[in-house]
Order: C-alpha cells, then structure tokens, then sequence
C-alpha cells in the first residue's frame, strides 16, 4: 500500500473516532484524542483537532466535582490543545485535575486507580474460588496498568508546560513506580495490583504491553522537552531501559503474520488485533526519537504495520478488537475476553501506527 493509501485510511479512521460516543471520560480515551492530534498534524486538517479542543473544553466546562473515572482523561492531550491553541482556560482546568489526582491515596506507590476494583468471574472456562470469588462482590482498592498512558505522561506535560517541579516530579515517580511494581524479569508487565494483597495479577495482556510503551515513551519525550534534562538523566535512563526490555520481549514473540496473541506469550489465547496497533505505533515511535534502534526492530515494526492494514476492514473498522477486559485475578480470562469491537482502543492506535509508519518511512 502507498504513503497516499496509508493517509486515506488514516483519515478513515479519524472520522471513525469522531463518531465513538465518549463519556469523558473512560479507558481508551486517552489513545484516541492523541490519535485525532496526530491526524490533524499529519493530514494538516484542523478538524479532528478541533473536535478533540471542544470536547476537552465541554469537560472543562463541568469539571468539578470529579468523579474516580476522571483518572482516565486524555491529559497529555489535553495539554498539548492547550499549548498548541493558546487555551488557557483548558490549561487552567488540567492543572485542577492534576491537584485532584495527585492528592489520590497510592498502593505501593501507585495512585490509586479504584476504591473498588472492577473485578469478575472469568470470561471462559476457569471458575473463582475462596477469597478471589468473594472479592468480586467486595473488591479491594487496586492500581491498574492502563494508568501508565494516564497519570505519569499528563503530569510530566503539564509539570513541563506550567513549570510545576511538584508535578513533573509526580509524573516522572509514577513512571518508575508502574516499573517498579507491574513490569516483570521478562520485560512484559502484569495488569494490576490490589491493596493489601501480595502479588500482581493479570500477566502477559497484550493491549496492556500497548498501554506501557506508549506511556514511558510519552514521559520521555516530555524529559527531553526539557530546558535542562539532566537533573533527570537517571530517571530518563531507568525508564528507557524498561522500553528496550519490554520491546526486546515482543519482538521475540511477534508471530510471523505480523500480529501477537491476546496473551502475548500464551499462543493458544487467539488473535486480538489492537495489540498489533499499539506495538507498531510504539517500535516506530521509540526508533525515531532515539529511544530505541536496530533492524531487527524495523523490521518488526513494519511487520505489525501491515498486519493492522490489512486488518482495517472497508468501514475503517480494526478487527479483532476485544472489548474492555475489566480486570480478573484468573490469568486465563485474558485469553477469553469477546473480540469484534469498534473502540477507542482499537481506531486510535490503528491510526497511531500508520502514522508512525509514515513519519519513519519519510525521514
């Protein structure tokens, strides 16, 4: 397929996000409102930048009281309408938001995601017992790996955007934190961790590894957005080294179709076509600021490209897309999770990815 093909399909896919009916604000938001602004700069077409501006600007309007969900907004957007279009109005409105998250209890250092996790009984065959059963009627607090393309990039951003030490701190902490706590001795990160309960559940989520190199690579560029990003250099090279473990992980399970499995090491657990997405948006990302480097994951990354063209059906639609995975202390309901679904999780870093391609292919 063309560069002229690939902007086609981009602009397909930003319509499609323009019509997804947001709740502002939700999980998968984030990836979406960053993928209406890669749009717009690429196509050089206000439009979908513009609808992501009044969106933000009609929460805003009604910020307050926030509300547990509120940790889901698309922050390091939001902040980058508010620089880019002179919006000090936004501005204002994510520097409360940022005061209302950071003042959030942590569970092992995390901010905490929900007072009550969202847990169920499995989608598939396994089945809860003991405790486990009983904590989906009464769910503990819990921190969630979805929150790395949250907190830690939006507050570096606008730390760096309102010169706030305190929270560009905040941000670059829970960066290292979320590594830390959630990424395992392979590179891959788990899902989540519940307060007052040893351990971490939810191993080898694709769209979670997604979640994780988009976020420490938001926060990156955010540290070399600098005026002085030495005071930093540890932080910006622990947090680099967690990209190149998880990276050097999923290129060795990358499938030879270009696609990984809904568990990324588990095989068996079928197709699930976001993870693609997110993957190629990330190997082309972290390549062309430096982060990462090499063939091997050029290569990777123009494998999983193609892969999710030719997984865009002629609506502009991603297959293979699961619907939210709430969150299971069985490991096997990430293998079972339905699939088929037209989301924010699924369009915006299908756009993401032809976009990053298009960028590295025309340096």
């Amino acid at each position: 397929m063309s560069a002229a093909d690939d902007r086609t399909v981009i602009r397909t896919l930003a319509e499609s996000l323009t019509a997804l009916p947001y709740q502002t604000w939700n999980f998968g938001d984030s990836v979406a409102f960053e993928a209406l602004l890669e749009a717009s700069d690429l196509l050089g077409d206000d439009r979908w930048a513009a609808f992501a501006q009044g969106w933000a600007r009609a929460w805003a309007s009604r910020a307050t009281p926030y509300r547990e969900l509120d940790c889901t907004a698309p922050g390091w957007a939001i902040v980058r309408l508010a620089e880019r279009r002179a919006d000090p109005y936004l501005l204002e409105a994510a520097v409360g938001l940022a005061e209302h998250l950071v003042a959030r209890p942590t569970i092992r250092g995390l901010y905490r995601t929900w007072q009550h996790s969202p847990l169920m009984h499995p989608y598939g065959p396994a089945r809860l017992a003991g405790r486990e059963a009983a904590w989906v009627a009464d769910a503990p607090p819990g921190s969630f790996l979805d929150c790395l393309h949250f907190d830690p990039p939006f507050l570096t951003a606008l730390g760096r955007a309102v010169q706030s030490a305190p929270l560009l701190e905040a941000g670059v902490a829970q960066a290292l934190t979320y590594v830390d706590v959630l990424q395992q001795a392979d590179g891959l990160f788990d899902h989540f961790v519940l307060d007052g309960v040893p351990g971490t559940f939810g191993p080898g989520w694709g769209r979670g590894q997604g979640w994780a190199i988009l976020g420490l690579l938001d926060v990156l560029d955010e540290l070399d957005a600098l005026d002085d990003p030495e005071p930093h250099a540890a932080a910006r090279k622990a947090l680099r080294g967690a990209v190149e473990r998880l990276v050097a992980r999923l290129v060795a399970l990358q499938r030879s179709d270009g696609h990984w499995s809904a568990v990324v090491d588990d095989p068996a657990s079928g197709d699930e076509f976001s993870t693609a997405a997110f993957m190629a948006a990330g190997f082309y990302r972290g390549l062309r600021t430096g982060v990462l480097g090499g063939r091997e994951i050029e290569d990777a990354a123009r494998l999983a490209t193609a892969a999710v063209r030719a997984g865009i059906g002629p609506d502009g639609t991603l297959a293979e897309v699961s619907a939210a995975v709430m969150a299971c202390t069985e490991p096997s309901h990430y293998a079972h999770v339905p699939r088929g679904f037209r989301v924010p999780w699924g369009q915006g870093p299908a756009l993401l990815a032809l976009a990053e391609g298009l960028r590295w292919e025309g340096r």
